[in-house]
């Protein structure tokens, strides 16, 4: 694991992006395209403007959440939503988009033809992550009735249906697995709150307590944590 600590989010979003980008620039060198793994919500915009103003050859980029509400793709909560407004523009709207919520269908059919697609889905050069006040990650949450199955390395899953409890809608998230199966996971936190909460999640090894854990305590993918006192 590999801490980079920065003063200010603007900061931490450039660097990132340089960050990311080497992954995705090196995984089409070697394998002639990228997968491209972000989490939505208000932390990673101003990350995702920084990302899409980085000289990549966009059309050999795949695009995909870590997670995403049951919700239409124009719906305020969506996190497709965010991705097409901050990330796929400008130069980066030449990637390819995989988005999650196939509303079209029902939860239970999505679910298993987006497990199928995920599992022949290649290895991710990158996979960027936040965190929630309760440590959740993806939407792996400490509630959910389904976070054993999210967290089991053995479970032949690559996503699930997941109701996090105490967080509006109904969820798609990739499981521990399907993440840890990258070149890189990029673990992004901002603000004093998030900091104590990592700092907890960090002295304990209880995962249903703080599923992030689950993120810090493996050893398959190389963790770099970028944070920022603001």
């Amino acid at each position: 694991m590999s801490d980079h600590h920065f003063e200010s989010a603007q900061a931490l979003d450039s660097a990132l992006a340089g960050a990311i980008a080497g992954r995705l620039s090196a995984a089409i060198e070697r394998d002639g395209e990228a997968w491209l793994v972000v989490s939505g919500g208000r932390t990673p915009l101003g990350l995702f403007a920084a990302l899409a103003a980085q000289p990549l050859d966009w059309g050999r980029v795949v695009v995909t959440l870590a997670d995403e509400r049951w919700v239409a793709s124009d719906h305020p909560d969506s996190n497709a939503r965010l991705v097409r407004e901050h990330l796929l523009v400008g130069a980066a709207s030449a990637a390819s988009w995989r988005p999650l919520a196939l509303t079209e269908q029902s939860l239970e059919d999505a679910v298993s033809e987006l497990d199928d697609r995920l599992m022949r889905a290649p290895r991710f050069a990158a996979v960027v992550l936040g965190m929630g006040d309760d440590g959740h990650t993806a939407s792996l949450f400490p509630l959910s009735e389904q976070l054993d199955s999210g967290l089991s390395m053995n479970s032949g899953r690559s996503c699930i249906a997941a109701d996090p409890v105490t967080a509006p809608h109904w969820r798609v998230s990739m499981t521990l697995p399907r993440l840890l199966d990258c070149d890189e996971i990029f673990l992004h936190i901002v603000g004093a709150d998030k900091q104590r909460v990592l700092a907890a999640a960090r002295a304990g090894d209880d995962l249903r307590e703080m599923p992030v854990r689950a993120i810090l305590r493996q050893s398959s993918a190389p963790l770099s944590v970028y944070w920022s006192d603001n």
